[in-house]
């Protein structure tokens, strides 16, 4: 059995193994990290050969913590990343390039039609009719879209909402509303199966999932980081936010947007909560929190989307791809029969 784990921000752990009459066999710890003294990796690998396969990933992690010497030194890694990549190699965990991503960017589509399509993609991918997928978002028109648990009265002024013509909408996933205009945000989802979170608790995996991008913020010379749970940040302040869905099998839907150039002073007339997060400081301070990239990078939006998608491709490979015509009419049909309706938009009034 063979598990990967790239630490955010880290060193990438590989563990090989065995399981034997229920307990871990031949284990052999590897990877780019950094340890001292050096015959701390074979104490790793004898305390955990014989551990129980079953054991949990803070069982794990501990026992591989009463392994070490007083004075080790772990680099770019964590005893708890130890734990991560065995609990993945037990559970059959795969790694990126275990996978044909596919790549779908298409023109406009409605905020409702956007909903609809990540319910629908993420099911193909579970049913084995779509390869995992990229897919990155070009909004039609503006919208308010909610977390599923979020109150509609709670987070949006609804007067202001429809006199400047920005449709409330509710997605499938938890988290914070987002408020969208086109050309002002840069949003994608990913549509994986679960075993490339396999052995990941969802605050691991949305850092897991979110590395990719930190890369690619790099190559337009951002230095950014994850910030628990759900956040990409900068030293200017917050720059995205994600948000996740799992199916029964595991199958994940994770989507992220980043903010390009949001129009602070219409966000805080439509969002109440922002408004009272920011009261008495002023539009200003909105501006600094939802800090856009093209302050940061100077480029077209266009061009900062091309090149956090040739990241991708030089990462882990990535084939064009489109969404087909059963695709489009089962999210034709989602939006008639759950998106558009009020049982579903107003399901927490």
């Amino acid at each position: 059995m063979h598990g990967e784990y790239k630490v955010p921000g880290g060193k990438l752990v590989v563990v090989d193994l065995e399981v034997v009459d229920g307990r871990l066999s031949d284990v052999r710890l590897s990877g780019d990290f950094f340890l001292e003294p050096d015959d701390a990796l074979e104490a790793i690998d004898a305390t955990l050969t014989g551990f129980p396969a079953e054991a949990d990933a803070q069982e794990i992690a501990a026992r591989v913590r009463s392994a070490l010497p007083r004075d080790a030194v772990l680099l770019g890694f964590t005893p708890e990343a130890v734990a991560t990549t065995v609990r993945r190699a037990v559970g059959g965990a795969t790694g990126w390039l275990d996978h044909e991503w596919q790549f779908v960017h298409t023109g406009p589509q409605s905020p409702l039609t956007h909903m609809a399509l990540d319910e629908v993609l993420t099911r193909e991918v579970a049913q084995g009719r779509r390869g995992p997928t990229l897919r990155v978002w070009e909004w039609a028109s503006p919208a308010v879209v909610l977390g599923s648990f979020q109150s509609v009265v709670n987070e949006v002024d609804g007067e202001a909402a429809e006199r400047l013509g920005v449709q409330v909408v509710r997605r499938v996933s938890g988290g914070g509303a987002m408020f969208v205009e086109p050309g002002n945000t840069i949003t994608y989802s990913l549509y994986a199966p679960g075993s490339l979170v396999e052995g990941l608790s969802f605050t691991e995996s949305y850092a897991f999932l979110d590395d990719w991008v930190l890369v690619a913020l790099g190559d337009l010379g951002i230095k950014a980081w994850y910030q628990p749970i759900n956040d990409i940040t900068t030293e200017q302040g917050k720059i995205a936010g994600a948000a996740q869905k799992r199916l029964a099998d595991g199958t994940v839907l994770h989507h992220v947007t980043m903010s390009y150039d949001i129009d602070a002073a219409k966000m805080l007339q439509v969002l109440r909560i922002g408004r009272e997060k920011l009261s008495g400081k002023g539009l200003a301070s909105a501006a600094k929190r939802v800090d856009p990239l093209r302050r940061q990078t100077g480029l077209p939006r266009e061009q900062v989307i091309d090149s956090m998608v040739a990241t991708f491709r030089r990462q882990y490979g990535l084939h064009d791809s489109e969404l087909t015509a059963d695709e489009l009419a089962a999210a034709e049909e989602l939006v008639a029969s759950k998106f558009s309706t009020p049982e579903w938009v107003q399901r927490i009034p």
